[in-house]
């Protein structure tokens, strides 16, 4: 039997969030919740944020219960357009927000000190890979390590990577941009965003000193939302 009889302190202390959840939105606020349940969600966004515990995209942004489509996983990338009848959570939570929920914003948060995007650094200085799944996941984004190391496979490869685990925002920015170019291989997305009825925006949170950043519109570069 995998299911322990006791809670430990971890999930007593989730249990007793979710006792002052309930107090502040069904017994407090039990208008928005029953409009929720009667009505059903209607968010305007989807974040596709990290697995990462520090970066919870509704504590990030106060969000309230409604208002944000969340899709989260390691290094929060979002894999190409390809519908080959395997499982894709990432693909198959943006299909559902943009053709069921019809939202007008999608957002790509990442973040700095990324576990993930760390060990894409490191497959590419010549470490050998460990696992069974975080490896392949985040070969999504070896795109954004190209312009920054040698050829595959080079000496000057090798050097560039170890040179780049020093400097990961570099790369956690670049996963950021490969992540938004990846949105507009799905036909869905691109129709609605050359429509202008979809919005698409990159973020990177800072989790040194909370900043956030994002990429300009015009630019294409990164700089800190005022």
């Amino acid at each position: 039997m995998p299911f322990s009889s006791k809670p430990t302190e971890p999930i007593r202390q989730l249990l007793a969030g979710i006792r002052a959840f309930r107090a502040r939105y069904y017994d407090r606020r039990p208008e928005n919740m029953r409009q929720l349940v009667t009505e059903g969600q209607h968010p305007e966004v989807l974040l596709i944020g990290c697995s990462d515990s520090r970066v919870d995209p509704a504590l990030l942004t106060m969000a309230e219960p409604g208002e944000l489509f969340v899709v989260r996983n390691v290094a929060n990338l979002v894999p190409p357009y390809q519908p080959d009848g395997s499982y894709h959570g990432t693909s198959a939570a943006i299909e559902y927000a943009v053709k069921s929920l019809k939202v007008s914003e999608i957002i790509v948060l990442g973040h700095a000190q990324c576990g993930g995007i760390q060990g894409l650094i490191r497959l590419r200085s010549g470490q050998k890979a460990e696992d069974d799944f975080v490896s392949p996941w985040v070969s999504i984004a070896a795109s954004a390590l190209d312009p920054y190391v040698g050829p595959e496979g080079s000496e000057q490869e090798k050097f560039d990577a170890e040179r780049l685990q020093h400097t990961p925002a570099i790369i956690e920015r670049a996963a950021v941009r490969a992540s938004v170019e990846n949105l507009m291989t799905f036909p869905f997305v691109r129709e609605r965003v050359e429509a202008g009825t979809l919005h698409i925006h990159g973020w990177w949170f800072d989790l040194e000193n909370g900043e956030m950043w994002a990429i300009h519109p015009e630019t294409r570069m990164f700089q800190p939302v005022e």
